[in-house]
């Protein structure tokens, strides 16, 4: 069970377990969805519409753009950036599981309110995302980074990419694209949180002899769907964050066609509508949608499977 559930016996993870079930889960998930997460950025990225009639375009279709990135890369290129992608998603997942448990502890105690109220999933899954962004973000944007360059590459090894952003851009360049991050985040997390509530309700009442099952194909389903919903719902500002991202990087992104300059959050904005349309803001949706609807239930999936293998191993040695 996701959240604080004083009913559940299944809730006496410690907060060590829980932290570590957090870790666990963005740990495998994002091994399992990082060529996903590659082909999402080089479209969002891309200015030249994704569209095969347009001559200028260098990627127009998930396949194409897996065929591509193969032959001109090789297989490792979908693994570009996952070293600090795990330190992401690892350290993401500890902060954010860890911080909802407890904010949905806080606000049953203090307020008497039903920890699984909707509302509250949707509060409480905003600000531990919040406060799991703010640990992390740097690590975003080294990750970003590194997904983004083409050959030859910019930056050899992490340490490399560390000492040349802070030297070259300053130390602020770790928090590019923070604004719009933070202000999709919220929403985002607070609907993924929010629509898996809601989902494995629905999915109880449609299939009731399932309702005691854990860590089955139930977390999955759900997660899926809760990760779609919440993606659509916010893809835009995911949009503008990646843009931010590789704001001084434009030498490095020369070889995958045309690159702009954007001086913040609205300026990008306003950009991407005179230069791309609406249109272009949701640009790499498709593969963002898978991204979002394996990563989350995958998260969901592990997360569950790990709080409940604690219990059990816990529960078998006393």
């Amino acid at each position: 069970m996701v959240g604080y559930d004083p009913k559940a016996d299944v809730r006496s993870n410690s907060k060590l377990e829980v932290a570590v079930a957090g870790s666990v889960s963005g740990f495998v998930t994002r091994a399992l969805i990082s060529p996903l997460d590659v082909i999402k950025i080089r479209f969002q990225l891309q200015v030249e519409r994704l569209c095969r009639t347009d001559p200028n375009a260098k990627y127009y279709g998930i396949l194409q753009a897996c065929k591509q990135i193969f032959q001109e890369e090789g297989l490792a290129a979908f693994w570009k950036g996952h070293i600090p992608a795990q330190f992401l998603s690892i350290g993401y997942g500890a902060v954010q599981f860890l911080a909802f448990e407890q904010l949905t502890e806080v606000v049953h105690k203090a307020h008497r309110l039903n920890a699984h109220e909707y509302s509250i999933h949707f509060l409480c899954g905003g600000l531990s995302a919040c406060a799991a962004t703010l640990t992390v973000h740097p690590v975003d944007v080294l990750r970003t980074r590194f997904a983004a360059q083409g050959e030859p590459k910019v930056y050899k090894t992490l340490r490399d990419a560390v000492s040349t952003m802070y030297r070259t851009e300053g130390p602020l360049v770790f928090y590019k694209g923070l604004t719009p991050t933070m202000i999709a985040i919220f929403p985002y997390a607070g609907l993924q949180f929010s629509c898996y509530r809601s989902l494995k309700h629905a999915y109880n009442w449609i299939f009731p002899a399932d309702t005691n099952q854990t860590g089955t194909i139930k977390s999955l389903l759900c997660g899926c769907g809760a990760g779609v919903i919440s993606k659509t719902c916010t893809y835009p500002l995911d949009l503008f964050k990646k843009r931010l991202q590789v704001g001084g990087f434009e030498h490095a992104r020369s070889a995958f066609g045309q690159v702009r300059n954007y001086t913040g959050l609205l300026d990008c904005t306003k950009q991407v509508m005179q230069h791309e349309g609406t249109r272009g803001f949701f640009k790499g949706l498709s593969p963002s949608l898978l991204k979002a609807a394996f990563s989350t239930g995958f998260m969901f999936f592990w997360y569950e499977f790990f709080c409940n293998l604690f219990y059990c191993i816990r529960r078998d040695d006393s």
